[in-house]
């Protein structure tokens, strides 16, 4: 190799070095700033409303369980699942032959203690006579008081006998009328208007009213349906009577039925109705909830008993305000002020404080400090905070 190649080859080695050395010295000692790639929203107008959600049951306005009092076979059913009945419209016949039978022997025995009476009553008369007879005698001094005496016992004996047959024959008249309600009872009507929506016996079965009244029928009226919402222990405590609320159903959720008020808040949890008297304690790890109740006119009888639906009690509300995303607060100042950045056209951060109002954890009502359309930051691309690597102007 020529000399004029090495001294080539050093400069080359040479130059080579330095530039190593310099990008080395410039990675470890001087940092490139870099405009960082924000997550950002515009400032909206519109709707926000802070709501506590609750799983919610809907059942009838009103249903009752039609039942029998007394026992027997069932010789005819009148209605069947899903008949619209009146109040007072027959449901079912019982068998009613015990019921007559035994009706006819209370009537017996009030006309047995009856007739006795009447006979009583002639007697009374033979014995008052025979009483006023003998006193008019000792009155004039023929009589003999012994025979007064006499006269006067058995008036007051018979006397007594009626009084038995009289308090008998009030008994018998209450045996009668006991009787007579047994036999209604084996025509079994409708108490209200409504569907029948449930009918879990059939014609010849025999039903024993003995320990409990067995149900022929159950009678809804679903004109009006009740929605019960389970409201969880920690929210139950923000929640009024007289809320707005709100709810859908899982047939159409994009519908929601509103304009409706909370009714009433129950004041003990559904499980109060599990607990024993000997055992009053629940469990702590035994979620708590509260039914709050709230009715929904249902003309077209789209809601059916036991539907489940997504029930939203409004806590607050306000309309066609100014609001940005929850996260895009990055401090909470407290006295409802809070710290936003803002982004601007070309690209300059500026950190705001605003007046917030109503947060639901997904949007933040803005009451002042911001304008419709312009950009807040949420965050950044790479997680680190905002306003690093470039100082953010700070706007009172």
């Amino acid at each position: 190799m020529t000399i004029l190649k090495r001294i080539k080859m050093t400069y080359l080695f040479l130059i080579i070095f330095v530039l190593v050395v310099g990008y080395g010295i410039k990675k470890v000692f001087f940092t490139e700033e870099y405009a960082p790639n924000y997550i950002t929203a515009r400032v909206e107008q519109g709707d926000i409303e802070q709501t506590v959600l609750a799983d919610g049951k809907i059942s009838a306005y009103k249903m009752v369980s039609v039942g029998a009092q007394v026992s027997g076979q069932i010789q005819k059913l009148y209605v069947e699942l899903g008949d619209e009945v009146k109040a007072g419209d027959m449901i079912a016949d019982i068998d009613d032959l015990t019921q007559k039978n035994t009706l006819k022997q209370a009537e017996a025995s009030l006309a047995s203690l009856e007739a006795q009476r009447k006979a009583k009553e002639a007697n009374l008369k033979n014995y008052q006579l025979t009483y006023d007879r003998q006193l008019k005698l000792v009155k004039r001094g023929v009589g003999i008081q012994s025979d007064l005496d006499a006269a006067e016992a058995q008036l007051d004996v018979i006397k007594a006998d009626i009084a038995s047959l009289d308090a008998d024959i009030i008994r018998a008249k209450i045996a009668v009328d006991t009787e007579t309600l047994n036999l209604g009872y084996t025509k079994i009507t409708s108490p209200i208007n409504g569907i029948v929506v449930a009918a879990p016996v059939e014609e010849g079965q025999t039903v024993n009213s003995v320990q409990t009244a067995p149900t022929i029928v159950k009678v809804a009226q679903l004109d009006k349906m009740t929605i019960e919402a389970q409201i969880s222990e920690a929210d139950v405590i923000n929640v009024k009577q007289g809320m707005p609320v709100y709810f859908t159903i899982l047939g159409r959720g994009n519908e929601r039925f509103d304009g409706l008020y909370l009714r009433s808040i129950e004041p003990a949890p559904t499980s109060i109705n599990n607990e024993t008297s000997t055992s009053s304690t629940t469990s702590t790890t035994t979620a708590i909830y509260y039914n709050g109740l709230f009715d929904v006119d249902n003309p077209e009888r789209i809601l059916r008993i036991s539907m489940t639906a997504q029930v939203y009690i409004v806590l607050a509300e306000a309309k066609n305000v100014l609001y940005i995303p929850s996260a895009a607060i990055q401090k909470n100042l407290g006295d409802g002020k809070a710290s936003v950045f803002v982004l601007d056209e070309q690209q300059n951060l500026t950190e705001k404080r605003i007046e917030i109002g109503i947060d639901n954890n997904v949007n933040v009502e803005v009451k002042s400090g911001l304008n419709l359309g312009e950009t807040v930051v949420v965050s950044r691309f790479d997680g680190a905070a905002i306003g690093h690597n470039r100082s953010a102007r700070v706007r009172l």
